[in-house]
């Protein structure tokens, strides 16, 4: 029986990652033996000036410490929703097939994060703005512009700047261009995230978000939404790290649900003062209620962050 597309894609997604984690973990080759002459146990020669070559040699080690130690903590805030940079993410989900049909749906995001200073504290800025493609039964589907949201989250002062926590007021807008892509509703709410860097391998935390109809088309069901993303990181080294981010999405009007679960693998590169992030995270739904729920899914695209509040 020959494999369906989906699990085709799912196959070799794994085998990439599993070729890439083993090509991160893998030992380096020990260096060569340092020769005699540049060792510290040498002592200067008497036909020379006497001088400390201790010196430029902790000169550089301090400041070959400081790179590392700003590339470790770019590292671990390249995942950060909350990081104290600007942001501009592209963000894609495929759909192979959607749960009542055997068509497929493409969501494609356009998200921009900024940091903002007021009198009543630090804020972060965040938002998204969607193209989709849907189906609409058929075999037929609708592409162009979805319903966009933004949120402001107020940046509480936890005393560890690895440890970051905001809350703050969501803002769903029907700038879908048809009913199948948008409400045609204003909606608002609360987001909530967190996010834990304290540990070299290992960052984990969490985005929650609630929505509800406040205006717009009196046409049924009402906005009534719950999402909820876990998310952890693993380090691999060299810039690569395992990933899982799946969003678990609750229409509370309708009762319907999807609860997907993704591993995928990301490659962080600093690029002077720019930060890239790039990835790739098949996400299987091992929970699903009603029609239009992502059976499998895979995410992927890139974030940037650069400085500037």
């Amino acid at each position: 029986m020959q494999a369906d597309p989906r699990t085709r894609l799912a196959v070799s997604i794994a085998a990439l990652l599993v070729v890439s984690a083993c090509q991160a973990v893998a030992p380096a080759p020990h260096p060569a033996p340092v020769p005699a002459a540049w060792s510290e146990a040498s002592p200067p020669s008497s036909a020379a000036p006497a001088r400390d070559p201790a010196a430029p040699s902790a000169a550089r080690e301090e400041q070959d410490a400081g790179h590392a130690a700003g590339h470790d903590a770019a590292l671990k805030q390249a995942n950060n929703p909350l990081a104290n940079m600007k942001a501009l993410n592209f963000h894609n989900y495929y759909v192979p097939e959607v749960s009542g049909t055997d068509d497929s749906a493409n969501q494609f995001w356009v998200r921009y994060a900024q940091p903002i200073s007021t009198g009543v504290g630090d804020w972060l800025f965040r938002a998204s703005v969607p193209l989709a493609t849907v189906p609409t039964g058929m075999q037929q589907n609708e592409s162009g512009l979805g319903d966009s949201n933004a949120f402001a989250a107020y940046l509480f002062d936890t005393g560890n700047p690895s440890v970051s926590l905001g809350l703050g007021p969501i803002l769903g807008i029907p700038t879908g261009s048809n009913d199948a892509l948008g409400t045609d509703q204003w909606s608002a709410g609360l987001a909530a995230v967190g996010f834990d860097a304290r540990s070299a391998l290992f960052q984990y935390g969490g985005l929650v978000t609630y929505q509800h109809k406040i205006a717009g088309s009196g046409r049924d069901p009402d906005v009534n939404l719950l999402a909820v993303q876990p998310f952890g990181i693993l380090q691999l080294g060299g810039g690569l790290y395992l990933r899982s981010v799946g969003i678990w999405a609750f229409d509370l009007e309708q009762g319907n649900y999807s609860v997907p679960i993704g591993m995928g693998l990301g490659r962080v590169v600093k690029v002077g003062g720019i930060v890239l992030n790039f990835f790739a995270e098949p996400q299987f739904t091992v929970l699903q209620e009603g029609p239009g729920q992502p059976e499998f899914q895979v995410f992927f695209g890139f974030n940037t962050q650069f400085p500037g509040g």
